[in-house]
């Protein structure tokens, strides 16, 4: 197809005035100003139309303004829209029901409302030293868990996330991530990745560095997100259980980006048949609005009244959000995530035979990653091909986001058709080809 002649005229001025008043820090991609969206559908200020398999990094999940999410926010915001957790509102603790009900243990669950994943992650952390009296963590390379002090000292997935911000928060170690596509650990006989990883975390780190009496807790996404939708191999996070049961160490579900719903399961730890003590959820809970929560077994919420609190974390108008978007993944998103997903990986992975370039693709669900390599058999990332690919996407009427060092993510909202999906991925065999000719 004809590239659209981008930015145009209107985005071009709000991108100028933007500049003038915003902070640089803002990891700003292609020019896409969006004047308004439907379902998986967006149209930018001067009428250009766009898919969307971005969400606005995994968070629009039942789409752009559904109407039962737009409605449920309407008539709250007719009752009130804001009231400190100081009081108490019958929506923040609906919400709370229904994440015990979901929660990925047995055990009653608790939450803790934030406006944010990294919120969420700051409050596990604080909640595992209260409750453990340990001081030290164990995060992994490639992870990313938010940019506020605490979990940016997690966040190991590029190096200008800590760059001007040093010291960090004392007390975390890292370790490789169990990628089988490239794995960071030689491997002894009869070892995968996975059981690597554990081997080299008891051998090397609470056999050499960190005492395992001291360690609070065990932080990591169980499919790597910014790091490069990496998925584990199936041994990895049993054996990671049973190491953190043999040292009384909480493990911490950073399930921001993959949690509710997007890997066909509520929880991506689900995948794995693991039950963690804490998970940090955002991102898709509320289809925009801004919203999280760490949620823990009821048995490690031992902190005192006043020990943690904010604001808004549990407004009204997220809640309400909250309701309606949980409401419509668990009666029909999750499983279209799972059966779209199937369907979008199956003709991944065709695709990939006509393009060497496509060195892996992986996921689970609506979770899905395509690393770019400029040779197939030795994994060797093309940043350069994945950018041009992201790029001329855009100019067709696609919209995509890298992560890590080759890899677009493919995570468009859990409400997506099999048509937009074979629009969508046409339209990026069409800027592969491109871009591959281009080398």
């Amino acid at each position: 197809m004809e590239p659209f002649k981008l930015p145009g005229p209107k985005a071009r001025a709000i991108i100028e005035r933007d500049h003038s008043v915003i902070s640089p820090s803002y990891p700003r991609g292609y020019p896409f100003v969006m004047d308004h969206g439907k379902g998986t559908e967006v149209w930018d200020v001067d009428g250009n139309r766009f898919l969307d398999f971005a969400a606005g990094i995994a968070v629009a999940s039942t789409g752009h303004s559904h109407p039962k999410v737009v409605k449920a926010i309407q008539d709250q915001a007719e009752q009130f829209i804001h009231i400190s957790s100081d009081f108490y509102h019958s929506k923040w603790v609906e919400v709370a029901e229904k994440l015990d009900q979901i929660a990925p243990f047995q055990e009653d669950a608790i939450s803790f409302m934030t406006n944010s994943g990294t919120e969420s992650v700051e409050a596990a952390i604080k909640l595992a030293r209260y409750y453990t009296g340990r001081s030290e963590f164990i995060g992994f390379f490639g992870g990313f868990h938010g940019r506020t002090m605490g979990a940016v000292t997690f966040t190991a997935s590029k190096p200008h996330y800590h760059k001007g911000f040093f010291p960090l928060m004392n007390g975390v170690v890292h370790v490789p991530y169990p990628d089988p596509y490239h794995p960071l650990l030689s491997l002894r006989k009869g070892e995968d990745i996975g059981t690597a990883v554990i081997r080299y975390m008891e051998e090397e780190i609470l056999g050499r560095i960190l005492p395992a009496e001291d360690v609070a807790g065990i932080l990591i996404e169980p499919i790597q997100g910014e790091g490069g939708y990496i998925v584990p191999p199936e041994s990895f996070f049993p054996a990671l259980r049973k190491l953190c049961d043999r040292y009384g160490i909480l493990l911490i579900a950073d399930e921001v980006q993959a949690g509710v719903g997007r890997t066909g399961k509520w929880w991506s730890i689900q995948q794995f048949g693991v039950e963690p003590d804490i998970i940090c959820v955002a991102k898709g809970i509320a289809s925009g609005v801004p919203m999280g929560a760490m949620v823990a077994r009821k048995s490690v919420v031992t902190w005192p009244k006043g020990s943690h609190g904010n604001t808004y974390g549990g407004n009204p108008l997220a809640c309400a959000a909250s309701l309606a978007t949980l409401d419509l993944i668990e009666n029909q998103y999750m499983q279209n995530a799972s059966e779209m997903g199937d369907y979008t990986l199956a003709k991944l992975g065709a695709m990939a035979e006509r393009h060497p370039s496509m060195g892996c693709v992986r996921g689970r669900g609506l979770m899905i990653g395509i690393e770019f390599v400029k040779d197939p058999e030795t994994h060797k990332s093309d940043e350069k091909l994945r950018d041009a690919v992201v790029d001329l996407a855009f100019e067709r009427g696609l919209l995509l986001l890298g992560c890590g060092k080759s890899v677009i993510r493919v995570s468009p909202p859990l409400s997506i058709t099999r048509a937009d999906i074979d629009e969508g991925l046409a339209i990026m065999e069409e800027a592969i080809d491109l871009a591959e000719k281009g080398r």
